[in-house]
């Protein structure tokens, strides 16, 4: 299972998934510092009868300031801070993989985050975002945050040790979504008909997935994994989902990748979705008879190899993101697709690594 997942390539290439979409927390939160966020509400006729004005900044009014206090703060809603078990989900030596549990640990994956997708990586953050040097937006209010731990790596923090965060997953149940606004995939994805062909089943949207360059093992992958995989026997997920991307934004360039995905890992019609019409970039610009298949698995990212190896398939066309300079393609892994033997390698109750 480590080398389905990590790729033997791993160390040498990010593990990035970053699911992309505006970043509606930073850039009401960048607003909230603008002078005219402060002009004063003002009646548009004044009677004589009229009440005394009351000067209001707009930029306090609850539907745009709470979201993006949330997001900078690391806040996150009531039901994403329901307990269902235990914090902890695995261990391998000093890595701890868990949930986190507190504004600060959310505010930790979003620097890790930073770190990996606008230092390393070619990603643009908006000026809220480099002021803060972390990566947030609304969404982290509603999801739960997998954090990978090095105790070994620790500093201190008001006299205790803390543990450096070296991997992060960012969850997203369908029950949270649907209660607040729905899921960051739907920026890019028209995943609507998909989930109303399966009312029944319960979805997981992956994302901002990241590693930082010295963990970027076999190891942490599956830990992190290994704590996706508890997460999703806890809550009883049926499908995980979400945007994996390809470095670069020039579909020209990714031609052969994305022909490989097109051609040999397509979604059925049961499980497929395409990219919203606006968004839409051909992935079928190589024929499938004058696609060198070997030399473009060889470029895929080791995560989205990953993916393919236990049984993912990939929706219709690819989404440019110049934010964050990627290409995204749509990941989704029915649970039942995934082979027994896969399944295996953690146990079925996910005890493998278990704390």
């Amino acid at each position: 299972m480590t080398q389905l997942l990590a790729d033997r390539t791993v160390e040498d290439a990010p593990i990035v998934a970053p699911i992309v979409a505006p970043l509606v927390g930073s850039s009401a939160l960048r607003d909230f510092f603008k002078p005219f966020m402060f002009k004063p509400s003002l009646p548009a006729k004044l009677n004589d009868g009229a009440a005394p004005m009351r000067f209001v900044p707009a930029a306090l009014t609850p539907s745009v300031f709470m979201p993006a206090l949330r997001s900078y703060s690391g806040l996150r809603h009531r039901e994403s801070r329901a307990s269902y078990g235990p914090l902890t989900l695995g261990r391998i030596g000093s890595l701890e993989v868990r949930l986190a549990s507190s504004a600060a640990d959310v505010r930790r994956a979003q620097r890790l985050r930073y770190q990996v997708f606008f230092e390393e990586m070619s990603a643009i953050p908006v000026a809220a975002a480099r002021l803060a040097r972390r990566d947030f937006d609304a969404f982290d209010a509603i999801c739960d945050h997998l954090l990978v731990l090095d105790h070994d790596a620790c500093r201190m923090v008001r006299g205790r040790p803390e543990p450096m965060v070296v991997g992060t997953y960012r969850l997203l149940r369908q029950e949270i979504a649907d209660r607040h606004g729905g899921f960051y995939t739907a920026a890019e994805f028209d995943i609507a008909p998909l989930l109303a062909r399966h009312p029944d089943r319960r979805f997981l949207e992956l994302g901002r997935s990241c590693v930082l360059r010295p963990y970027r093992t076999k190891r942490t992958v599956e830990l992190l994994w290994h704590g996706i995989w508890t997460y999703v026997r806890r809550h009883g997920v049926d499908v995980m989902f979400g945007c994996a991307s390809l470095e670069g934004t020039d579909p020209k360039a990714l031609a052969r990748p994305l022909a490989f995905l097109h051609h040999h890992a397509p979604a059925s019609p049961e499980w497929g979705a395409s990219a919203l019409p606006r968004r839409a970039t051909a992935m079928d610009t190589i024929s499938l008879e004058a696609l060198d298949a070997k030399a473009a698995l060889n470029e895929l990212p080791p995560l989205i190899k990953g993916y393919l190896r236990i049984g993912a398939q990939i929706g219709r066309d690819a989404v440019v993101d110049h934010q964050f300079g990627t290409t995204d393609v749509l990941i989704v892994l029915p649970i039942e697709r995934i082979a027994e033997r896969y399944l295996g390698h953690f146990g079925p109750n996910a005890e493998r690594h278990a704390a």
